[in-house]
């Protein structure tokens, strides 16, 4: 009778992790190099996963290197899992127009080239409906003062960068791009989005 109770709260179990995993949604973003984008994205309460990759090229399986010709027409860009139930769409969008300038064509900061475009690669009719209403009401508002040039499309094969691409903040705190670019953009999130962050 135990060991059936046991076999019991495992299927209960699986089931749950099963329904929860079901229940979890992906969406991506191109907002300049992906180290800063994930660092950001990890903060937030209700992603479960980041991954920096290239999404919206021609090539198969490229390398950081090919990206990084600009020939390629990969995006940097991460790919966020995340929980609706915690962490709504629409939160994010708002994360990912805050965190970098949406007005500027193939550039961010320093960083230069197609693959350092605004882009939003919706994966559902719902994400491209939300990004595209939220753009407008930007530019109706002249929220930047510019226009807002990001790039809406649908979501294409995402490619995973190399190992040491992943977590790079994290594993990199020190390096003076993580100090100067990255930490200063962390530190604007944790004032604008503290209610929204990780405890």
């Amino acid at each position: 009778m135990k060991y059936l109770s046991i076999i019991v709260l495992i299927l209960l179990s699986v089931n749950t992790t099963n329904a929860q995993q079901k229940k979890l949604q992906k969406a991506t973003f191109g907002m300049g190099c992906f180290w800063c984008s994930e660092a950001l994205f990890q903060k937030l309460d209700g992603v479960v996963t980041v991954k920096s990759g290239y999404e919206g090229g021609v090539l198969a399986n490229p390398t950081y290197e090919e990206v990084c010709t600009g020939t390629t027409g990969h995006a940097e860009v991460i790919e966020v899992t995340y929980n609706p139930s915690k962490i709504t769409y629409d939160e994010l969008l708002e994360v990912f127009w805050k965190s970098h300038d949406p007005t500027t064509l193939n550039r961010q900061g320093a960083d230069s080239g197609t693959q350092y475009r605004s882009v939003v690669f919706y994966h559902t009719p719902e994400q491209k409906a939300a990004a595209e209403h939220y753009k407008a009401e930007l530019n109706q508002t002249n929220a930047f003062g510019k226009p807002v040039v990001t790039e809406i499309t649908k979501a294409e094969p995402f490619y995973v960068a190399e190992g040491y691409h992943q977590n790079y903040f994290n594993k990199n705190a020190d390096q003076p791009y993580c100090r100067l670019v990255i930490l200063p953009k962390m530190e604007k999130l944790e004032k604008v989005f503290k209610a929204k962050l990780k405890h």
